[in-house]
C-alpha cells in the first residue's frame, strides 16, 4: 500500500511504444548503413558512413535525453504560469 505523499511512479518507464520506436529505428539505420556499404564506391564511402552513424548518434542522443511528453507538460503548464502572471 502506498503513503498519499509519495508520487506514482511514471508512466512513461513502461511505456513499450518509446522502447520499439528507437530500437526499430536504430535497426533500421543499421541496415541502411550496411546497404550503403555494399553499394557506395570505395572513395564516397567515409562521407556515407558518417552521414548514417551521424544520424544513428542523433536519434539515440534524443531517445536518452529528449524530455517525455509528461515532462513536455509540465514545462509548458510552468510556462503558461510564469507568463500569464501566475493565473492558471
Amino acid at each position: 500500500m502506498r503513503k498519499s505523499h509519495e508520487a506514482p511512479p511514471l508512466a512513461e518507464g513502461r511505456w513499450l511504444y518509446r522502447r520499439l520506436y528507437a530500437f526499430l529505428v536504430s535497426a533500421g539505420l543499421w541496415a541502411l548503413l550496411m546497404r550503403a556499404v555494399g553499394r557506395t564506391q570505395p572513395e564516397n564511402l567515409p562521407q556515407v558512413a558518417d552521414g548514417l552513424m551521424g544520424l544513428l548518434a542523433l536519434i539515440l542522443v534524443l531517445y536518452l535525453v529528449a524530455p517525455t511528453a509528461q515532462q513536455l507538460v509540465a514545462l509548458i503548464a510552468n510556462a503558461r504560469l510564469r507568463l500569464g502572471g501566475g493565473r492558471p
